[in-house]
């Protein structure tokens, strides 16, 4: 029996269902094509059909088909084509955004000062060379770890454990997706479940290595120590080390969110529950405090970084004041995990 045959039977034995990856596909409405697609074919016909009907006493077919033809083939590649992965349209329009946008974001939230008049004429004519304020998405961190994403509402950020579920028995495999399910069945608000993936620098692991071994209670653990540093030291030499990182997001709305505490409170429980829910799946969650969901924001704002320092000690954490992006990132965590560079560097599911 083939594999696809004994994943089938399984999956007919157990009642589970398979669902695409991308969930979140728009639907195809006639012969394989979405609305925006269907919408962006039909206005294109219809302008092709009017110009055609106002023009065809006085302007020969041939003509009029030479114009209309690349008309044609620019709506149906903005219909059909794909840029990396984006549809045609889409790119265009961000394309487009992105040439009439500024060049130079700076942190004012304050607002840029106007232009001087005697630089008002050079400054129309570059309106992206003016600097413009930076937006960020969100509008601070409290020290309990809730991010005020402003007129997004409120998020929490928790680091999630992998769990080696093919190394699991079928039993265990079915309670662990069981455990999971009943966490997502009880989902009433957004939540996004992030792997991600930055570098690793194993330096400090290194060092704590050497300055460990010669106080080792035998020779032949000293040894192992120093073998495993150099093991590392030409791990690091030979190819790029990245750290993989899960993290479990849990959002409440700006309309249910509200300033005077209330909101930060019931997220704090919703992540507490959450807790609890995944522990059952075999999942350990973290609540991050304030200090370490900004170094988490921090270098997902910053991917191309500096190498995080690996190690074995955790987050700090007991933090009385609201803290900024600016804090120093935190020490590496428990479930810190060095793997080779082929992997994905970022990898979200969101429900």
């Amino acid at each position: 029996m083939s594999t696809a045959a004994r994943d089938r039977r399984r999956d007919e034995d157990t009642g589970r269902v398979r669902i695409p990856a991308d969930v979140d596909r728009p639907d195809k409405l006639l012969a394989g094509l979405t609305a925006r697609q269907l919408a962006i074919l039909a206005v294109a016909a219809v302008v092709l059909w009017a110009g055609y009907a106002a023009t065809r006493h006085v302007v020969p077919p041939a003509a009029y088909g030479a114009v209309a033809i690349p008309i044609g083939a620019v709506a149906a590649l903005l219909a059909l084509g794909r840029v990396e992965g984006v549809p045609a349209d889409r790119w265009v329009i961000a394309a487009w955004q992105h040439r009439r946008s500024s060049r130079r974001l700076v942190p004012a939230p304050e607002g840029v000062p106007a232009v001087p008049g005697f630089l008002a004429e050079a400054a129309s004519s570059k309106p992206s060379a003016l600097p413009a304020p930076l937006r960020l998405p969100l509008a601070g961190i409290g020290a309990n770890g809730v991010v005020d994403l402003g007129p997004d509402g409120l998020a929490v950020i928790c680091r999630a454990s992998a769990v080696t579920f093919s190394l699991r028995t079928p039993v265990e495999q079915e309670a662990l997706v069981a455990g999971f399910a009943r966490f997502l069945n009880s989902l009433a608000d957004p939540v996004q479940v992030l792997v991600r993936a930055e570098p690793l620098d194993v330096g400090p692991a290194i060092d704590a290595l050497v300055d460990a071994a010669p106080g080792l209670p035998h020779l032949a653990l000293e040894r192992a120590a120093r073998d495993h540093a150099a093991f590392l030291a030409d791990l690091a030499a030979s190819r790029d080390l990245l750290r993989r990182e899960v993290l479990v997001v849990l959002r409440q709305p700006a309309g249910q969110a509200s300033t005077d505490g209330h909101g930060a409170g019931r997220l704090l429980r919703r992540a507490a529950e959450a807790v609890t829910a995944l522990g059952a799946a075999g999942v350990s969650l973290c609540i991050l405090d304030g200090v370490a969901a900004s170094g988490v924001l921090a270098r997902s704002l910053d991917p191309a970084g500096p190498p995080r320092p690996g190690g074995l000690t955790g987050s700090s954490s007991g933090i009385d004041e609201p803290v900024t992006l600016a804090h120093r990132a935190p020490t590496a965590g428990p479930f810190d995990d060095p793997i080779p560079s082929g992997d994905p560097a970022q990898e979200g599911a969101t429900r």
